[in-house]
C-alpha cells in the first residue's frame, strides 16, 4: 500500500473539553491511499471463532474433518500445479472450519452514557472554562476536584456495564 498526505489547514481549540491541560489540535488534511487487489481481498475474508476448539468435542469433529478430507489430497498426482493444490488445501481447511466452527461474533458494546454522564461533563466544561478565564490557585483546586468527581463517576459506570 502507497500512502501520500498533505497537510491543509492546523487549528487549535482552547475550549475543548478532554480532561486534561492540553489543548486540542484540529489538523485537517488530504491523503491518498493506493490498495493492491490482495490487501482488499484480504479483509473480505471470513473469520471463525477458534475458541470453540477449546472444546473437546468440537475438537474432536475438526480434527476428523480434517484428516477426511486431506486423506482424498494424498491421492493427488505430483503432475498438478502448487497453485492448484494449495488452493485445494484452503478450501478444505475453509470447508472444514465453516462445518464445525461458527462464525466468529464480535462483541457488542453496551452504552453507560446517560444524561447524568452530560451532567458531570458540563460540570467540569464550566470549571475548566473558569480556570481558563481566571487561572488561580482556587480555580485550579476545583478544576482539580470537579475531575477526580468526573473520573470516580465514570469510573463506577464502566464497572456496572
Amino acid at each position: 500500500m502507497c500512502c501520500f498526505t498533505f497537510l491543509r489547514t492546523v487549528q487549535n481549540f482552547r475550549g475543548a473539553d478532554c480532561n486534561t491541560d492540553h489543548d486540542l489540535v484540529i489538523a485537517k488534511f488530504r491523503e491518498r491511499l493506493k490498495v493492491d487487489k490482495q490487501d482488499a481481498q484480504r479483509y473480505g475474508k471470513q473469520r471463525f471463532n477458534l475458541r470453540r476448539l477449546n472444546e473437546p468435542e468440537v475438537r474432536e469433529k475438526y480434527q476428523i474433518q480434517i484428516t477426511n478430507r486431506f486423506a482424498a489430497l494424498v491421492k493427488v498426482n505430483d503432475d498438478e500445479d502448487v497453485n492448484r493444490t494449495w488452493e485445494n488445501i484452503k478450501e478444505n481447511i475453509q470447508t472444514s472450519a465453516k462445518e464445525s466452527l461458527c462464525p466468529h461474533e464480535f462483541k457488542q458494546h453496551k452504552l453507560g452514557f446517560d444524561e447524568e454522564c452530560l451532567g458531570f461533563l458540563d460540570h467540569r466544561k464550566r470549571a475548566k472554562m473558569q480556570w481558563i478565564h481566571h487561572p488561580s490557585r482556587s480555580n485550579v483546586d476545583n478544576l482539580n476536584n470537579v475531575r477526580r468527581e468526573v473520573s470516580r463517576h465514570f469510573r463506577k459506570e464502566r464497572r456496572l456495564i
